[in-house]
């Protein structure tokens, strides 16, 4: 449970590797004008305040779990997340659609991960959520609905490998949408997307 819980709570510090040539991208060069019109973002930012105060404070049951207990299976925790108690403010916040209301209309830069929703014979995605760290919503649960972002990308992107981070530019709506795979509580009409680097 603790290797669920990093991830989720550090997001927005991410320490992402380099990326090499396998993306292609609207732009990789990304002039220093086009850069100060985006307002680089960490993923905490994305999570209310009264929401990462919850996450970062968890309750001792969570610290008292035994790495690789029953109790310690993500699985099960998520099934119990809805059955439990939910006067239990951490696992309210562990699912929370609660949006940062400043984020709204905000053109941002964000670094994340792929997840396709939506491509074409091509391999060319117009739609995917962007996610804070690799395998979310494929090999793992999806994070809370407030660390998942919708994108829309009308021109489409291709790319070879899903498992290197992006920069992402874009205008964000805090617009709850839900599909099979996730429910996200961010969407961007995407600007530009670019391969990560420091």
């Amino acid at each position: 449970m603790k290797q669920f819980l990093k991830p989720l709570l550090w997001a927005g510090l991410l320490h992402l590797a380099g990326v090499g040539n396998g993306a292609w991208a609207e732009s990789d060069a990304v002039s220093s004008e086009d850069k100060n019109a985006f307002q680089t973002v960490e993923w905490a930012d994305l999570i209310p305040p009264e929401v990462l105060e919850i996450l970062l404070n968890p309750p001792s049951y969570i610290t008292e779990v035994e790495d690789g207990s029953s109790e310690d299976q993500i699985t099960s925790q998520i099934k119990n997340t809805l059955a439990e108690n939910e006067e239990d403010a951490y696992r309210r916040a562990l699912a929370s659609t609660d949006v940062n209301p400043a984020m709204d209309g905000l053109k941002i830069r964000i670094p994340g991960f792929v997840v396709p929703l939506e491509f074409d014979e091509e391999q060319t995605i117009s739609e995917f959520f962007l996610v804070p760290y690799f395998g979310a919503c494929l090999h793992m649960p999806p994070p809370p609905p407030n660390q998942i972002i919708l994108v829309e990308a009308a021109e489409g992107v291709r790319m070879s490998a899903l498992y290197e981070p992006f920069w992402l530019e874009g205008e964000v709506s805090t617009v709850v949408t839900e599909n099979d795979m996730a429910k996200s509580a961010y969407s961007m009409q995407l600007h530009r997307l670019s391969p990560y680097s420091e």
